[in-house]
C-alpha cells in the first residue's frame, strides 16, 4: 500500500524534537552564509549566483539522466539575468526553456504558484513534445497511469506507483492550495514536504522530478526572502542519488511517518551549504588572486589554468598536460609555466627528471 492511498494521506506526522535541534545549527549556518553573501559586492555576487544556478540546472537535470552543456546554461543564464561575463556561449531552445523555469520559480517566488504555470514550466521542459524518442503529453496532467520501474524487461521491480490520473486535478488543487498558503511552518520542512508530496503525486508524464526540485527551490527563495541563490540541492542530491531514491520508496510506502525522510532532506541542505562556503572560498581566493595581479599581462592559457588550480586540478600539473588542455606545443607550455614562476605564482616541485611537475604557490592562497 502506498501512502497516498490513505485518505488525507498529506497529513504526515513526524517527531519534531529530533529536528528542531537540526535545524537550529542549520538556520545559524544559512543566516551565516546569505551575511557573508551580502557583504560583497555585486559582481561577486553575481559571479556566485551565475555558478550556483548553473550547477543547479545541470545536476537535476542529470539526476533524471540528461547531460547538459554546462557553458551553454551558463550563457543562457548570463543572457537573461544581464550578467556580464565572458566566453558565453549560444544556447539551445530546449536549454533555455530549463533556464526559464527555474528563473522563474526563485526570481518570481512571491508569485503565488498555479495549475497553468506549472504547465507552462512543463511545456518549456519538453518544448517539442517528446521525452527521448516518447511522445508525451505536455502542458497537462497525464491521463496515463505512472509507475517507477527498474529492471529488465520481463524481471521488472515496481519501486512506486503514482496517484490514479482521475484523482490528480483533486490532488493538485490541494498541493497548490496548500503550498501557497502563508502558515507556521518551518521554510525547510516545508520544501521538503512539497518535494515529497508533488513527487507522491507525479501529475505529469515526465519532468516531475526537476519541476519538484524547482519548487523546493521556490520555497527556499519565498523563506530567505531573495531571489539570489548561493547554493544548489541538485547537487548533494546528485551525489547521493541512489539514498535519494531509497529514501523517497521507504517514504512513500511507508506509515505516513515521514521523519527519517526530513532527516535526510535536512541533512542534504546543511551538505548544500558547506560546499556553498567551500565554493565562497575558493571564488574569495580568486577574485583577490586577480585582483593582486591585475598589472600582470597574462595570456589566455595562462588565465584558464590558473583558473583550473583554483578550481582542483586533478592530477599533477606538467607540460605535458599543460601542452594539452591548450592545445600548443610543450615549448609553449614551458614558456607559459616558466613566466607564472618568474612571478613567483607556480613552483616548480622537489621531484627532478620525468616526475617534475609544478604547482600553485601557496601564498597564492
Amino acid at each position: 500500500m502506498y501512502i497516498h492511498e490513505k485518505e488525507k494521506w498529506w497529513e504526515f506526522s513526524y517527531n519534531t524534537d529530533e529536528l528542531i535541534k537540526k535545524l537550529g545549527n542549520i538556520r545559524e549556518k544559512e543566516g551565516l552564509l546569505l551575511g557573508k553573501m551580502s557583504q560583497l559586492g555585486f559582481d561577486f555576487q553575481n559571479q556566485s549566483l551565475l555558478e550556483h544556478l548553473s550547477s543547479e540546472i545541470v545536476h537535476s537535470s542529470a539526476i533524471e539522466g540528461e547531460s547538459l552543456n554546462l557553458k551553454e546554461v551558463r550563457s543562457s543564464i548570463a543572457n537573461k539575468l544581464g550578467i556580464d561575463t565572458a566566453g558565453l556561449v549560444p544556447s539551445s531552445h530546449h536549454i533555455d526553456g530549463i533556464v526559464e523555469m527555474l528563473l522563474d520559480a526563485t526570481q518570481n517566488y512571491n508569485t503565488p504558484l498555479t495549475e497553468e504555470r506549472l504547465f507552462s514550466w512543463h511545456r518549456v521542459l519538453f518544448p517539442y513534445g517528446y521525452s527521448g524518442l516518447y511522445k508525451i503529453e505536455v502542458g497537462q496532467y497525464r491521463s496515463r497511469e505512472m509507475q517507477v520501474v527498474s529492471g529488465q524487461i520481463g524481471n521488472e521491480k515496481v519501486h512506486f506507483k503514482a496517484v490514479e490520473p482521475n484523482k490528480i486535478a483533486f490532488e493538485m488543487k490541494e498541493f497548490i492550495e496548500w503550498f501557497n498558503n502563508s502558515d507556521e511552518l518551518d521554510g525547510i520542512i516545508k520544501a521538503a514536504i512539497a518535494h515529497l508530496r508533488f513527487l507522491t503525486i507525479h501529475p505529469f508524464d515526465d519532468g516531475n522530478g526537476r519541476i519538484a526540485r524547482a519548487l523546493t527551490d521556490m520555497l527556499f527563495a519565498r523563506t530567505e526572502k531573495t531571489s539570489r541563490r548561493f547554493y544548489s540541492m541538485s547537487v548533494e542530491i546528485k551525489k547521493n542519488q541512489k539514498l535519494y531514491y531509497e529514501i523517497l520508496e521507504k517514504t512513500q510506502k511507508g506509515n505516513g511517518d515521514i521523519t527519517d525522510w526530513l532527516l535526510w532532506f535536512i541533512n542534504c541542505f546543511d551538505t548544500a551549504l558547506d560546499t556553498a562556503f567551500l565554493k565562497l572560498q575558493v571564488i574569495l581566493q580568486k577574485t583577490h588572486f586577480w585582483n593582486y595581479h591585475q598589472n600582470v599581462n597574462f595570456n589566455e592559457r595562462q588565465q584558464k589554468m590558473i583558473n583550473m588550480l583554483f578550481e582542483g586540478f586533478k592530477g599533477n600539473l606538467t607540460t605535458q598536460k599543460w601542452a594539452k588542455l591548450n592545445k600548443c606545443s610543450q615549448d609553449t607550455a614551458l614558456n607559459d609555466i616558466n613566466d607564472l614562476i618568474s612571478h613567483k605564482i607556480l613552483v616548480k616541485s622537489k621531484h627532478g627528471g620525468r616526475s617534475t611537475h609544478y604547482i600553485f604557490n601557496d601564498m597564492n592562497r
